[in-house]
């Protein structure tokens, strides 16, 4: 019997145009086919056994539940997972990857190898379609076994004796040392041929090699090596290929309170998240991902800036409509399961500052000039020009009132400023000086009427009482120094009013049982990229060894593979949210660089 696990309980492989998730017990539990946005073959971590998953481990009897793994870790710096079980009866390790693609059919490979004593072995697959809720057709197909609905197809193909009984596909084996029994499922749409059985072996090969090439890229060589790179992998496998979109994750409604409302569909590219994830790419030696990535968003916004999006598909799709599975019972019972996102219609101004601070990244560290970038740069500040007054949902997104979100107005400021450089710098031409007052009135409306005088700090909105952890950017972006008694001010209350009792962040006060601020009912756990943030901030005002001890707390959260979800639960002392989370994998490598720099670090 299999039960999902904790969110932490999982491991990431996947083709770079979508991902799975394999718990302890060697249970593939996610996995979306063929694109990171598709229908679920394997959804049981949002229900049970019934809406599909794929384990293989050792045999126990009926009714037992399965037994996790002894240990697990990555092969080197990759993506290759290997798990392993010690037994009575010996020692077995599962290997688990997904070839990155070329002209083949998206493949998940799982290799069973018998390292000592003989262990009597079980795969499990039962395969459902459409998030669980679509039993499909199994049969054989020229000794292969093949599972049809609608549209899709996947291909079981393995040298073991499979059987199937009550709707599910079974293999049964035992492997002594040096023993290696393959098993793969292909994807291919139900009205073509067959897809090419893969060659296991050869294919694991190949993708360690593709991760080792990848890997030698990096330029970080500091004391924070290790998180920085499985970092830098996990952004990788977030990245869809074929188009340079970066989703935010690969999953769905995995909740930010276990049993709540706050459940959201990650697998989309947020211009936000991908322009923090493209300058983190880029300090760190990966030009070449920055300049798909930038392709990706000068066809996805193509047109007129007013119709700017929050967030598009993988391949810059704008109809993200929200809908809920309602046969889907959720994670641990929190409902409502969601697929789509309704936030993509909101007014998020905070995403042009975003968006022209990667590009302004990229100009300065020679990315090949796009006179198509610069174009789209100046027609950003010239819409800002006229609505960055306005209020917005901000970079929260919440689902109450618009706002004069603090953190909005500073970084339309960002945008202007940015541009402002761009100009100077010869590579663009535009109404310097308009922009540059510009500049100075967006400044002067952010310290008059959202910084709160008889405490010392900026606040969440104009005229709010409330704090916001994303007012830690504000010297981070250069809006003010970090010397500046407004910018320590503010540090220090969000230290005080926003942080967990372990020391940790909250992105904002929530209202529990009442919606609060961003009209939802409930609470969330500590933001992680909020706690990086904190880190950095405490380094840039000459607190390095506090910043570095929260830091390497940080890095404790981190399952035993090196990932992280969105938010950290301090009651329950467990991940929650999206995993894993190229936002908080971002400011996890950029702290990282911000510490190496100042030398603050341990021994």
């Amino acid at each position: 019997m299999h039960v999902s696990g904790r969110i932490e309980d999982y491991a990431l492989i996947g083709d770079m145009q979508t991902a799975a998730l394999v718990c302890r017990d060697g249970a593939v539990d996610w996995l979306c086919l063929p694109r990171f946005d598709s229908h679920a073959v394997f959804a049981s971590i949002l229900g049970t056994e019934d809406h599909g998953f794929w384990r293989i481990g050792p045999s126990v009897p009926a009714g037992s539940e399965a037994p996790r793994a002894t240990r697990r870790r990555y092969r080197g710096d990759s993506l290759v997972l290997e798990s392993e079980w010690d037994t009575p009866r010996g020692n077995v390790r599962v290997i688990d990857f997904m070839p990155p693609r070329e002209d083949h059919a998206p493949q998940l490979i799982r290799i069973v190898e018998g390292v000592s004593g003989r262990v009597p072995m079980r795969s499990t697959l039962r395969m459902r379609f459409s998030y669980g809720r679509v039993v499909p057709w199994v049969h054989k197909v020229d000794g292969r076994t093949v599972a049809v609905a609608g549209p899709d197809s996947v291909w079981l193909d393995t040298d073991a004796q499979t059987y199937g009984k009550d709707l599910t596909t079974y293999s049964d084996f035992t492997v002594g040392p040096g023993d290696r029994v393959a098993f793969s499922i292909s994807w291919q749409p139900s009205h073509r041929g067959a897809p090419e059985a893969p060659d296991a072996e050869a294919a694991l090969e190949s993708t360690a090699e593709f991760w080792r090439e990848w890997v030698d890229q990096c330029t970080y060589h500091g004391p924070y090596r290790e998180a920085v790179v499985r970092s830098l992998i996990t952004l990788k496998a977030l990245t869809y290929a074929p188009t340079g979109g970066i989703v935010a994750a690969p999953t769905t409604s995995l909740p930010e309170e276990i049993g709540g409302v706050r459940n959201w569909d990650y697998r989309y590219t947020w211009l936000r998240d991908a322009a923090i994830t493209l300058s983190s790419l880029l300090r760190t030696g990966y030009r070449e991902e920055a300049r798909a990535w930038r392709e990706w968003l000068l066809r996805a916004v193509a047109g007129d800036p007013e119709n700017l999006q929050i967030m598009y598909g993988i391949a810059g799709e704008r109809e993200l409509g929200e809908t809920e599975l309602d046969w889907l019972p959720g994670y641990e019972g929190s409902r409502p399961v969601r697929v789509g996102n309704g936030a993509a219609g909101q007014l998020q101004l905070d995403v042009y500052g975003e968006v022209t601070e990667a590009l302004h990244l990229g100009h300065m560290t020679g990315l090949a000039r796009s006179d198509y970038a610069s174009l789209l740069q100046l027609k950003l500040i010239r819409y800002l020009e006229t609505h960055w007054s306005e209020p917005d949902e901000g970079i929260w997104e919440v689902r109450g009132p618009r706002r004069h979100f603090v953190h909005s107005k500073v970084m339309a400021w960002v945008a202007v400023d940015r541009t402002i450089k761009l100009i100077e710098s010869g590579d663009a031409d535009g109404p310097l000086e308009r922009w540059r007052e510009l500049r100075d009135e967006i400044h002067q409306d952010v310290c008059e009427k959202g910084y709160d005088k008889e405490r010392n700090t900026f606040t969440q909105s104009y005229g709010s009482k409330e704090l916001d952890a994303s007012l830690l950017l504000i010297p981070q972006m250069g809006f003010l120094p970090p010397d500046d008694k407004r910018v320590i001010g503010t540090i220090e209350a969000i230290q005080r009013e926003l942080s967990t009792p372990d020391g940790f962040i909250l992105r904002y006060p929530t209202a529990g049982e009442e919606a609060g601020v961003d009209g939802l009912e409930g609470d969330e756990g500590a933001f992680l990229a909020c706690s990086f943030w904190m880190a950095d901030d405490l380094a840039m005002i000459g607190r390095v060894d506090e910043a570095r001890r929260l830091f390497e707390r940080l890095l404790a959260l981190r399952n035993d593979l090196g990932l992280l979800a969105e938010e950290w639960d301090p009651r329950l002392q467990r991940q929650v949210g999206n995993f894993p989370q190229a936002f908080s994998h971002v400011p996890l490598i950029d702290t990282a660089l911000r510490l190496t720099a100042s030398g603050a670090y341990g021994g």
